[in-house]
């Protein structure tokens, strides 16, 4: 299967929580219909892209990453790569790659989308698919000084600011799912 056959199959598969995902994967999978390179960031009319919220085991903090570039709080993500074969496995690969942590385990599917306007590519929207994935018991974070200004745990009920609400909003979602999975 393809990255962009899983990408499909994925937002296929997937129950939205609320009427505005629903809105939002129905127009991720139109977009892909009209964009053949709807995955690439070339994709001037905008991109499909990947994150996640790192919580710890209990659900109860997460990690979020000051982005260097926006100058916000934020979770785990970004583009899509040549060598990615899942969805999932994107946003595995950022969570890792940002935070430092190995070993980290999706949770089945997406917990929510966002839609939001970047400045990159010259001002384009990242259609991302917002994941939530566990981080190993006690994991240590390394910063990576390309990736990220600072990087931190944090309470999921009182994330750092400047962050948004689309941040906030993954994060309540994510503690939510993996403290279901938990129990």
């Amino acid at each position: 299967m393809s990255l962009a056959e899983d990408v499909r199959a994925a937002l296929s598969a997937w129950a939205a929580p609320d009427a505005r995902n629903e809105e939002l994967r129905r127009a991720y999978l139109e977009h892909m219909d009209a964009h053949p390179d709807a995955l690439h960031r070339s994709c001037a009319a905008g991109h499909i892209t990947a994150s996640a919220a790192v919580l710890d085991p209990s659900g109860a903090k997460g990690v979020l990453t000051l982005h260097g570039k926006v100058g916000l709080w934020l979770q785990t993500g970004g583009h899509l790569e040549d060598g990615d074969a899942t969805l999932a496995g994107a946003a595995a690969r950022e969570a890792e790659e940002e935070s430092g942590i190995r070993g980290v385990v999706m949770l089945p599917g997406p917990v929510r989308l966002d839609r939001h306007w970047v400045g990159c590519c010259g001002g384009t929207w990242h259609l991302d698919v917002q994941y939530a994935a566990v981080a190993p018991d006690g994991a240590a974070l390394t910063i990576d000084p390309q990736e990220s200004s600072d990087l931190g745990w944090f309470p999921v009920d009182d994330l750092p600011e400047p962050t948004d609400d689309a941040c906030r909003a993954l994060f309540a979602a994510a503690s939510a799912a993996v403290r279901e999975q938990a129990a």
